[in-house]
């Protein structure tokens, strides 16, 4: 597989495309996370390893942070699931999959979870050790100020520490 014509922003997932050209409407740069829903996600050695069943989002800075594969048992009896870091996918627009940098060996010795025991995906401990496990950098990047009001909320798009929160101004909160 050529992937030298890729494009990621700092902690996204790669896109090997078939053209220099972006796509007209929706897809690849910007899908709804539905469409990904039962993608096949295929190892770095070409084997199937799974599909996508969640995308997980980093509500405070709307990122994408992990992609929950659900890998091995059959009709989705007897799997694990897998968070996998966003960073470390590749969408093979040829093939309509994508390719995670990882072996089909260390896919199927990943550290995983069952449907009804998901990890506190938010614990920076765990997110470091499932980064690690992958080799990737976290999607963080080791930022831990997020700017957030008097009352612990975050803030969009100003710093709190400049100015009072005022209706009037039309500032928003989550």
């Amino acid at each position: 597989m050529n992937l030298t014509n890729q494009s990621a922003p700092e902690g996204g997932a790669q896109i090997a495309r078939t053209s220099g050209d972006p796509a007209d409407g929706p897809g690849p740069d910007v899908m709804a996370a539905a469409t990904l829903d039962g993608n096949t996600v295929l190892s770095a050695d070409g084997d199937d390893v799974g599909k996508i069943k969640e995308i997980m989002l980093d509500v405070r800075t709307g990122r994408v942070a992990y992609a929950v594969l659900a890998s091995g048992g059959f009709l989705g009896i007897g799997g694990k699931l897998l968070a996998i870091p966003w960073s470390t996918l590749t969408l093979d627009r040829s093939r309509e999959c994508f390719v995670l940098s990882a072996s089909s060996e260390q896919v199927r010795n990943a550290p995983g979870f069952d449907k009804d025991n998901w990890p506190a995906m938010a614990d920076p401990k765990w997110a470091a050790t499932v980064h690690a496990y992958y080799g990737s950098e976290p999607y963080w990047g080791g930022r831990t100020n997020i700017p957030v009001d008097e009352r612990g909320d975050m803030r969009i798009g100003e710093s709190v520490v400049d100015s009072p929160a005022s209706p009037e101004r039309g500032d928003v909160k989550l």
